[in-house]
């Protein structure tokens, strides 16, 4: 299961922006970057601190209000002092406590327990989808910095291809136009560095950001992926996690049972609270005085005010309820959604591995021997380069998508489904 350990983390310094060190380089693990996240975002530890807090108001919630003294006297204007000779002059203390009617307390502080359970279910929502934020944050940050690697790759192989051309232009066997046209695209592939370079340093302040670190700060090069996780939970499993598990739904809930709660509370309105009041009077003349007071409120406009107050928390609560209903619904959906978006990807992750990217790579090296030779064309050559460029991009933009997908059901159904096991699961190519 997903475990949210915001705080426990604080004050810890993660390495997770050391530079290249001599001997070995500094790799960002996922794991890492979300643990930094989860212990330093600000944005989780205000939902726990209004977590706690909620959490103070359910004895208040169920608490008897506070009695009340007071002071009296009549006779002098000096404080407290009486006329000697008057009977009806005295002085003495009244204290009063408020009594809700039986039921009343218990059901506030049951409804208060019920809102900080819904806080609570805020708080690991909020962990969930900083989570799988961070998770998606990093795959991107990844996949940019894969898709340079690539293409710098890549740009060694074109240079290759236009000396060749320029060679075969100079002996008089290839054409002016071979020589500018892979020009013309050495240019465009500086293009493309240039866009990936600005994607990847985008992803890296985004990363920043979740972890709370300035945007500027350097980031070490993420740790690769072993592969595509497996994927190994049906459809239907999924769905039985997610109902089981999900902060959002249980938020929705714990509202829709605290609304209930506030239509038993708003019938128990129609019966009165009682105050009890004692009173103790000294007299000069007289014997002393003892006295109780008894007090009920008497719901005598219940037409206009706790009616209408039953009525509104039965609207409420079917609110509530709708607004349960609506989770379940958006969640299912989203459960879907991502299974079938992870599906599909896997399966194209299956094809570029297996098919696509080792039968382009084999078509480049042929043609370009074959070019070199006199017995293929350059449009050809270029044609199988730029098939395998995209493909290569193509194939670990995939596994970051198919990554993404996984952390998103995680944030849905609670259960660790990102990580990988060693497999050479990345695509045959040649360099």
């Amino acid at each position: 299961m997903l475990l949210c350990f915001a705080g426990a983390a604080q004050g810890q310094a993660h390495v997770l922006t050391a530079q290249a060190a001599e001997g070995g380089k500094q790799l960002l693990h996922v794991e890492d970057a979300v643990r930094e996240a989860l212990g330093n975002n600000p944005a989780l530890q205000s939902a726990l601190h209004t977590a706690k807090a909620q959490r103070r108001r359910v004895p208040q919630a169920s608490s008897f209000s506070d009695p009340k003294l007071s002071v009296n006297w009549m006779g002098n204007i000096t404080p407290f002092s009486v006329q000697t000779n008057d009977p009806s002059s005295y002085r003495g203390v009244a204290a009063m406590q408020e009594l809700p009617f039986p039921g009343k307390r218990k059901l506030r502080g049951t409804m208060a327990g019920k809102e900080a359970d819904a806080a609570q279910a805020d708080y690991d929502a909020l962990c969930r989808r900083l989570t799988a934020e961070v998770k998606t944050t990093y795959y991107d940050y990844w996949y940019y910095d894969k898709a340079l690697q690539i293409t710098l790759q890549n740009k060694n192989l074109l240079q290759k291809l236009s000396q060749i051309a320029e060679a075969r232009y100079r002996v008089g066997k290839g054409l002016q136009q071979d020589v500018l046209k892979s020009q013309v695209e050495l240019s465009l592939l500086l293009q493309k560095l240039t866009v990936l370079q600005q994607q990847r340093a985008t992803a890296a302040a985004r990363l920043n950001a979740l972890l709370a670190l300035p945007p500027e700060k350097p980031l070490a090069p993420p740790a690769d992926i072993a592969g595509p996780a497996p994927l190994s939970y049906s459809l239907a499993r999924l769905y039985e996690l997610a109902d089981r598990t999900d902060p959002g739904l249980q938020r929705e809930q714990r509202m829709a049972e605290r609304s209930q709660l506030a239509v038993a509370l708003a019938r128990k309105d129609y019966y009165p609270d009682l105050s009890v009041g004692y009173m103790y009077e000294q007299r000069p003349l007289l014997p002393d005085m003892h006295g109780f007071t008894f007090t009920v409120n008497i719901p005598v406009f219940y037409k206009s005010k706790q009616r209408q107050q039953l009525a509104e928390a039965g609207e409420q609560a079917a609110a509530a309820e709708k607004s349960r209903q609506n989770r379940q619904n958006e969640l299912d959906f989203q459960v879907k959604q991502q299974y079938l978006e992870a599906k599909a990807s896997e399966q194209l992750l299956q094809l570029y591995s297996h098919g696509l990217v080792p039968q382009s790579s084999l078509a480049l090296d042929s043609s370009m021997s074959a070019y070199e030779v006199g017995t293929a064309d350059f449009l050809t050559v270029f044609t199988n380069f730029s098939t395998v460029l995209n493909y290569q991009v193509d194939y670990y933009r995939e596994l970051a998508n198919y990554q993404s997908s996984l952390a998103q059901l995680e944030s849905l159904t609670g259960v660790e489904l990102t990580s990988t096991h060693p497999a050479s699961a990345q695509p045959e190519s040649k360099e």
